[in-house]
């Protein structure tokens, strides 16, 4: 059987992306310079403009290179990178294996407890429960908001209103405290991404969660903090936007926010509030619309409080909404006026 005796050089890896680029074609290449930042296409250009011959042996490392990468990668992905080294190892070995985790891991920005992410929050929750508050509060901050709102909800109340404490006030967790805790949890994640101090917690984290969570634990959690600490309590709640704060709401806003506003949850969502705020809305509709509204809720008779909190809630989420995708602008109690 025939062999080829030439040897793959030692290459750089701008060396590596201009022979992969290049054996790519030129269409395919113009679309990922695309996403390419300018000094990195020069840079790349540059060794492509130095390129002669491009040897098969050095073309075929290349892309078996890219391969393995890309495999790893889905590795990851899927199940975490303990489950993609040991699927390495057995198709490629330990070393190799290895070598590829470390330059993947290098740029990747592993967050912690990936496993837990992709961990239903019931039984995330059945997990967690019995673990210290401070555990907990590390891991809720790791995940999406609503799925830490989920938990967070679920806590006996006791506890909901020292973990949203705890992650008010973290900091920077050290990666050896956070691999620690990973082990003792799943014991699956062995290694982080990066030896950097992880940002993590702090007033936004805690408000992201508090704002996803149903309003009567969102008014729990509130007092239970300003009995403990009421200049947190103070901080988040002037993060917060809760149904009272529609006075603060310009017409403009309350406007479109009535637009979207099912005309049965207004009516039980103003039941409970000072009539300053049930004047801010009257006033953004039109007198036929107001009139009906105020008969609607003299006939209604008394609301059980959960239905009031929730049409409430509904009415904040749409308020929520119509901010993320800049149709209104939300001032926060507290926060300076803006001057345009």
């Amino acid at each position: 059987m025939a062999t080829n005796d030439k040897k793959a050089r030692v290459l750089s890896g701008r060396q590596k992306a201009a022979i992969f680029l290049v054996s790519l074609g030129t269409e395919t290449s113009s679309d990922i310079f695309k996403y390419l930042k300018e000094d990195e296409i020069e840079q790349i250009t540059f060794d492509i403009a130095r390129l002669e011959n491009i040897e098969s042996t050095d073309k075929e490392v290349v892309f078996r290179e890219f391969q393995d990468m890309m495999q790893a990668q889905d590795f990851i992905t899927q199940g975490g990178i303990d489950y993609a080294r040991d699927l390495l190892e057995r198709s490629l070995g330990s070393s190799k294996a290895g070598d590829i985790i470390n330059r993947l891991t290098s740029s990747l920005q592993v967050r912690p407890f990936d496993f837990i992410r992709r961990t239903d929050p019931a039984h995330l929750l059945n997990f967690i429960q019995g673990e210290h508050p401070q555990t907990i509060s590390l891991i809720l901050v790791y995940l999406e908001p609503s799925k830490a709102a989920s938990i967070l909800g679920s806590l006996p109340a006791d506890m909901q209103a020292d973990v949203a404490k705890r992650i008010a006030t973290m900091d920077r967790t050290s990666p050896e405290v956070l691999r620690e805790v990973e082990r003792v949890l799943e014991r699956k994640l062995s290694s982080l991404a990066s030896e950097d101090f992880t940002s993590a917690g702090g007033i936004e984290s805690i408000v992201d969660i508090i704002n996803s969570v149903d309003r009567s634990t969102e008014k729990a959690i509130i007092e239970s903090l300003e009995e403990e600490d009421p200049e947190l309590a103070e901080e988040i709640k002037k993060r917060m936007f809760v149904f009272e704060d529609i006075v603060l709401l310009d017409d403009r806003a309350i406007q479109k926010v009535l637009r979207e506003v099912d005309s049965a949850d207004l009516s039980k969502a103003l039941k409970s509030v000072d009539t300053d705020a049930q004047e801010k809305v009257y006033r953004n509709m039109s007198k036929r619309a107001s009139q009906l509204l105020k008969e609607d809720m003299e006939v209604m008779g008394p609301v059980r409080l959960k239905d009031v909190e929730e049409a409430q809630q509904k009415i904040v989420n749409i308020i929520r909404k119509l901010e993320e995708q800049g149709d209104i602008v939300v001032a926060r109690a507290g926060e300076d006026e803006m001057v345009v």
